[in-house]
């Protein structure tokens, strides 16, 4: 069973994978364009497929501690039912998809063999 911590704001860098699919690609695609227009934040490419560890097509967005306390209360209000990976960026790939990785909604089970 994958434990469902909740986002704690206690590191300096931070990612969030929007996970869709085919089904919940338009809301996807409505959150990527709302984050393009109204935060100053990195947000990666919309893959339609899966990327890395990720066992869904997702977007990721790059942010900081100091926005962290208005982007993961946005990013749960706006998900709907989609899942977000919320993870710590420690240059540590493994623990942070592990050990520094919070949910909003349902967690899922990574690809983490990719780490070793």
């Amino acid at each position: 069973m994958l434990e469902n911590k909740t986002p704690v704001n206690k590191y300096t860098d931070y990612h969030a994978h929007v996970y869709f699919d085919a089904s919940s690609r338009a809301l996807a695609k409505n959150i990527y364009q709302e984050i393009l227009d109204n935060f100053d934040l990195k947000i990666g490419t919309f893959h339609e497929k899966c990327v890395g560890p990720h066992p869904h097509w997702s977007f990721q967005i790059a942010f900081q501690s100091k926005d962290f306390e208005h982007v993961i209360p946005w990013l749960d209000n706006k998900r709907k039912n989609l899942t977000v990976l919320v993870h710590a960026l420690t240059g540590n790939d493994y623990q942070d998809h592990t050990e520094f990785a919070y949910w909003l909604g349902e967690p899922v089970k990574l690809e983490l063999s990719i780490f070793s």
